[in-house]
């Protein structure tokens, strides 16, 4: 299953695993890798030397490419970019920031370097940026989101209008079905979040694992706007934000709500109630919690089972 984009990552599948925080460690980016797919480690969560960690275990439990995904939002961007550099990592997606600040730097040290973005703007200014591919991410995705709600199926096509580079397409994605929809809307892969979070290998509290295969339609909302727009299931916390909402507060109020360390607190520690439990859209889909491999696989079993019912497409 050859095509631009397994030739840039030299991958056997156009499928990338989302560097998601407090889920993306080296257990779930190596298996991913190994099924064929390209693994990303979720720097966010990660302290410099931890990441450093994760490089280095991941490069022993796989000989297959792999990445880093840096939300530029993060402190110590120079530190971990630097151990991203001497650790030889040889993929970068980056996200939550301008572009232009390391995409050069990266790429003159021979990296790959990939901007996840949540608009055609943005998505052109990833090109002018001089970054290898986009990810395109639509409403639907869970976290950290796109203040223009603009959903996948319509931001795939919009984009791939404007650009030249290869199209990953992210947000509401968890089945070949949905893989085959976004190539079939002009991207070149796709990037796989939500259903990698309930995988055996992503390092997610159990807790969190099961309240995803538990979700229903519904379950998520987009909120927090004035701060980072986020997705996340209706919990205790999501109930608390939506009161204070009721008394138009202000960013300092949303800011004190919110606190520190939230997301670690939910995702990573298991505290279903106080915790920020940021997921897709597409969690309802998601029924069980399966190897990384399996997920893999089942994405490509069904992508093929599903071209091959329309075949006048192909």
């Amino acid at each position: 299953m050859q095509n631009q984009l397994t030739q840039l990552f030299q991958v056997q599948y156009p499928i990338i695993q989302a560097g998601m925080i407090w889920n993306s460690g080296w257990r779930l980016a190596s298996a991913v890798s190994n099924a064929g797919g390209l693994g990303l480690l979720g720097a966010g969560s990660m302290y410099p030397e931890v990441l450093r960690e994760h490089i280095q275990k991941c490069k022993k439990a796989t000989s297959k490419p792999f990445g880093v995904n840096i939300p530029m939002l993060y402190p110590n961007l120079q530190e971990i970019v630097g151990i991203i550099v001497e650790e030889g990592v040889r993929i970068v997606f980056t996200s939550a920031g301008n572009p232009k600040t390391y995409t050069s730097f990266l790429k003159d040290q021979g990296i790959t370097v990939v901007h996840v973005v949540s608009s055609v703007k943005f998505a052109l200014k990833a090109q002018e940026a001089g970054v290898d591919a986009v990810v395109a991410e639509g409403f639907e995705a869970g976290g950290h989101n796109g203040r223009e709600e603009t959903t996948t199926f319509t931001l795939i096509p919009m984009v791939k209008e404007k650009i030249s580079i290869p199209l990953i397409a992210a947000g509401g994605i968890a089945t070949g079905r949905g893989m085959l929809a976004a190539m079939v809307l002009g991207a070149d892969g796709v990037q796989v979040g939500s259903r990698f979070v309930a995988s055996e290998e992503s390092s997610a509290h159990p807790a969190f694992k099961q309240v995803v295969v538990d979700a229903e339609e519904g379950a998520t909302e987009l909120t927090l706007k004035e701060l980072a727009p986020v997705r996340l299931i209706k919990n205790k916390f999501y109930n608390d934000l939506k009161a204070l909402y009721q008394k138009a507060p202000s960013v300092e109020e949303l800011q004190a709500l919110l606190g520190r360390a939230r997301a670690k607190r939910g995702m990573f520690e298991g505290d279903l109630e106080e915790g920020e439990l940021e997921i897709g859209q597409i969690s309802g889909l998601i029924h069980d919690i399966k190897p990384a491999a399996q997920i893999v696989h089942d994405l490509i079993r069904e992508y093929e089972l599903a071209k091959n019912e329309i075949p006048f497409f192909f």
